[in-house]
């Protein structure tokens, strides 16, 4: 089922004193309902751009862009766009605005008009999805990084929405940090059919998403499987991004001459390659 779908969007920052700079140009893609996309491009390529019209915090300039079948676009229907599709920033202190995580767990919900008891049932909820509700009454000041960004996943999942963008999520997180937020998104898209757009500049977690889409200059350049997106490792490179370490190790030995197949991932299929081939 089609959830967001993106039709001939472009869109153009507007300045006052500076010519108008456009960053998308005559986009369509469209995501489905339970999908796990990684989204993916270089710094300047319009990935946030993107990932921000499907909340409604930009609208296009140009084409249209729906969400469960509603025009962005419709005034009247933003409040509802931004409760079905929740933002997940980079940095989780510019979304916690209590000195208790309960408290800014709640936030969204009690914004929302929610009432009291449900906000209960919703917060301990989303606490206990995201791993923190023993943490219920800690200050996020004093968590790790991985923590206070659970929390923030919470605070987005108490407002029940259908869909989670996050944007670079891990980027300020040590490795423990980063598998904390990672297991926690697998599991709202496993678990609860939530469709996630991760925007990331890991290809590993990339590899781990059921689709990759990946943007260049603001406009899509490939969209397949990790396998098929990765596999085409020189197409990457010219538009400046990376590829999972064992697809580059392997890729390299491929130019040596080792015959490996072109659409390994990860580094248990590698292992298992190189020993099929030295037995």
């Amino acid at each position: 089922m089609e959830f967001i779908t993106v039709d001939n969007v472009s869109f153009r920052y507007e300045y006052t004193d500076e010519p108008p700079v456009t960053v998308l140009r005559g986009i369509d893609l469209t995501i489905r309902q339970g999908e796990f996309v990684a989204l993916l491009g270089h710094n300047g390529s319009g990935k946030s751009t993107l990932a921000k019209h499907f909340n409604a915090m930009l609208l296009p300039t140009g084409g249209k862009l729906y969400v469960d079948g509603t025009d962005t676009a419709d005034e009247e229907k933003k409040f509802t766009i931004r409760r079905t599709v929740g933002m997940v920033l980079q940095n989780p202190d510019n979304q916690l605005v209590s000195t208790v995580v309960e408290e800014d767990v709640a936030f969204g919900p009690e914004n929302l008009g929610v009432p009291p008891e449900e906000i209960r049932r919703r917060v301990d909820d989303a606490l206990k999805t995201v791993g923190m509700y023993d943490y219920r009454l800690h200050a996020p000041d004093k968590l790790s990084g991985g923590q206070k960004q659970r929390v923030a996943i919470a605070g987005i999942l108490a407002m029940e929405p259908a869909c989670i963008v996050l944007d670079e999520p891990t980027a300020m997180l040590d490795p423990k940090g980063r598998r904390e937020v990672l297991d926690t998104v697998h599991k709202l898209n496993r678990e609860r059919g939530i469709t996630v757009i991760l925007i990331t500049h890991y290809m590993d977690e990339a590899a781990g998403a059921g689709r990759v889409v990946v943007m260049d200059d603001g406009e899509v350049l490939m969209d397949g499987t990790p396998r098929e997106v990765f596999a085409r490792v020189e197409e990457l490179r010219r538009v400046e991004l990376d590829v999972p370490q064992p697809t580059e190790l392997c890729y390299e030995l491929r130019q040596a001459g080792v015959p490996l197949p072109p659409d390994i991932l990860t580094a248990d299929e590698c292992a298992e390659a190189l020993y099929t081939l030295l037995s």
